[in-house]
């Protein structure tokens, strides 16, 4: 995309980005290059999106035909219109995935959406971009029983059987949980999935492939790099899943590549219709939407990489594709910088925490699901804490707490190098707190999960 000359249009026709700029003293006639672009003044959702009305938000001041709400990582609610041009270039970051990964143009293929439905933003544009594939040719059949365990159960037997393969849609945790117990054939399904929402392991893909019978977790498991904001911004490919699991096994490789003792999802974009920015270790991106958005900052720790040069990178190191992929630009993406937990001076991870968990010793026994904080005992000394959820039927045991926390352990100080190297030996070990599934303090069924207090 030309993103000076999808500036100019938005200043033309968005009546809060006219007022944006002129508080800002910007002249969009003075915007001629990528550079005088480079330098505009940052959109954020405190200082543009929630000072304005919405519909001063969108094209001349029109709302579009749908409206999505999401409640962010705040909880404050969100609202982003929507329209069926936004959805058809989505659309194609989904066709990405279903025939590149997933060969779906050659097979009968049930699409369960597994998001949450109602207003949310998740459930109702996967909906619609899965029945856009189908009007371009797919045989693809949604249903959407939604985050309704229960309902998910009820179809799944009936509709299954009818397909060549079955495509799950939904959060990480929520689609491992199913999956674990609900008892159902999914080998002879031929299951995939499409996750969203957050990072998970490699240690997590493989698992859950194995879990569900799939042969190939790199073409079974895909995830997208999305927003309440924007919608999918970038996609898992095999590509991208390949170097990201060579990189896994690599972990100073990956420290060295991203500068952080922890794995990011690793995604590739389409720079025709998104333009992303790096500022400050975090991800800037312009693109035309409901809410068209201009060098939007959205606080999601990452960074790029133009396709030769990671390649470049990772071949030096001795990976060779199994395919080239298509040659689009990489975008890699931690998550937002509050979801860390700080202890003893080094950043502890959602990550490295969720790897220890997938681990065979323990993995049979635990959802995948823990919130992590420092808490403070009655001599005011602060200590790692984990709260684990087990799975249904299992009861907390000393045994099953201390084989968790050893699993813990050992990723953390293989992954975490400043964990490593800041915390005193004595005070590395977690205390590990263990709940029963569903415990409404800390794992109460519903969307998103938090993984830090």
């Amino acid at each position: 995309m030309d993103p000076v000359e999808l500036f100019h249009q938005v200043a033309a026709t968005v009546p809060a980005y006219r007022s944006f700029l002129a508080e800002q003293r910007v002249d969009p006639a003075r915007v001629t290059s990528l550079d005088d672009f480079a330098r505009l003044p940052m959109t954020t959702k405190d200082g543009y999106l929630r000072r304005h009305p919405l519909p001063d938000l969108c094209r001349d001041g029109v709302i579009g035909d749908m409206i999505a709400v999401s409640s962010g990582s705040t909880g404050a609610p969100g609202f982003w219109p929507r329209s069926v041009s936004d959805e058809r270039i989505i659309a194609d970051r989904f066709e990405e995935v279903f025939r590149d990964t997933f060969a779906a143009r050659e097979r009968r293929t049930l699409a369960v959406v597994c998001f949450a439905l109602g207003t949310w933003v998740g459930g109702l544009f996967t909906i619609n971009c899965c029945r856009h594939l189908a009007e371009r040719g797919y045989p693809i059949t949604v249903v959407a029983p939604g985050s309704d365990r229960a309902e998910i159960l009820r179809v799944l037997p009936e509709l299954a059987p009818h397909f060549d393969q079955v495509v799950l849609l939904g959060y990480p945790p929520f689609l491992k949980n199913l999956i674990d117990t609900a008892g159902l054939p999914w080998e002879s399904w031929n299951l995939k999935l499409v996750t969203a929402g957050e990072v998970f392991s490699e240690e997590w893909r493989t698992l859950v492939a194995r879990t569900a019978g799939m042969a190939d977790p790199v073409r079974g498991i895909a995830s997208l790099y999305g927003t309440a904001d924007a919608g999918v911004l970038g996609n898992e490919t095999p590509l991208s899943v390949e170097i990201r699991r060579f990189l896994a096994a690599r972990p100073g490789t990956a420290r060295e590549l991203f500068g952080e003792s922890r794995l990011p999802t690793l995604v590739q974009y389409d720079p025709d219709v998104r333009f992303f920015e790096q500022h400050q270790g975090t991800l800037l991106f312009t693109g035309d939407n409901g809410i068209p958005l201009i060098r939007y900052h959205i606080a999601d720790e990452g960074g790029l990489f133009p396709y030769e040069d990671l390649l470049d990178h990772v071949r030096k190191r001795g990976f060779e594709p199994a395919a080239p992929g298509p040659r689009l630009p990489f975008v890699y993406v931690f998550g937002r910088a509050h979801f860390t937990v700080s202890y003893y001076g080094a950043n502890v991870y959602p990550e490295n925490i969720a790897v220890g968990l997938e681990q065979p010793e323990v993995s049979e026994l635990v959802t995948g699901k823990f919130v992590m904080e420092t808490v403070e005992d009655a001599q005011r000394d602060r200590h790692l804490t984990i709260t684990v959820e087990l799975r249904p039927g299992e009861k907390p045991a000393e045994e099953t707490a201390r084989a968790v926390g050893e699993s813990i352990l050992t990723h953390l100080l293989r992954l975490n190098s400043e964990f490593a190297h800041y915390v005193p030996a004595a005070q590395q070990a977690p205390f590990i707190r263990l709940r029963e599934a569903g415990d409404p303090d800390y794992f109460p069924p519903g969307g998103k999960h938090r993984y830090t207090r």
